[in-house]
């Protein structure tokens, strides 16, 4: 028996969060994080925003696609533990100083594996409580 797994992964194509504020979650991801509106938000009430090469999508959990999933996110049952998003080129004070012009609290900057090895991240959380890992690339 062949222990070749025909299934192989090169990287996430997209995550998919249930939001209960649409408009103010694609301002964050837009204004803080960069990303592009790619689609949306359509009559499914389905944003699709371009985070480097994947797509993060946020789905208004009051919409049609939305109530599939059961009732809406919040701080205290928010819907992933967290998100990694890879930042390159990484300048630790430029990230922070970006961070505080939106006045978005932070946690400590640290060394942490990923994907791409040990780098440098830190965690905020978005407008509805998700935590945002930011990993650095050098």
């Amino acid at each position: 028996m062949s222990n070749a797994n025909p299934i192989n992964i090169k990287r996430i194509d997209h995550v998919v969060l249930r939001v209960s504020d649409l408009d103010r979650m694609i301002d964050f991801y837009r204004n803080v994080l960069g990303c592009r509106l790619e689609r949306g938000p359509g009559v499914g009430r389905l944003a699709q925003l371009r985070a480097g090469d994947s797509l993060i999508d946020l789905v208004d959990a009051d919409g049609r696609l939305g109530r599939q999933g059961g009732g809406a996110p919040d701080h205290e049952a928010p819907n992933v533990d967290h998100v990694c998003l890879l930042v390159q080129p990484w300048d630790t004070e430029t990230v922070l100083e970006h961070l505080r012009r939106f006045e978005v609290q932070h946690g400590e900057v640290g060394s942490r594996y990923g994907a791409t090895g040990q780098d440098l991240s830190v965690y905020i959380k978005d407008p509805e409580g998700n935590n945002i890992e930011l990993k650095g690339w050098t």
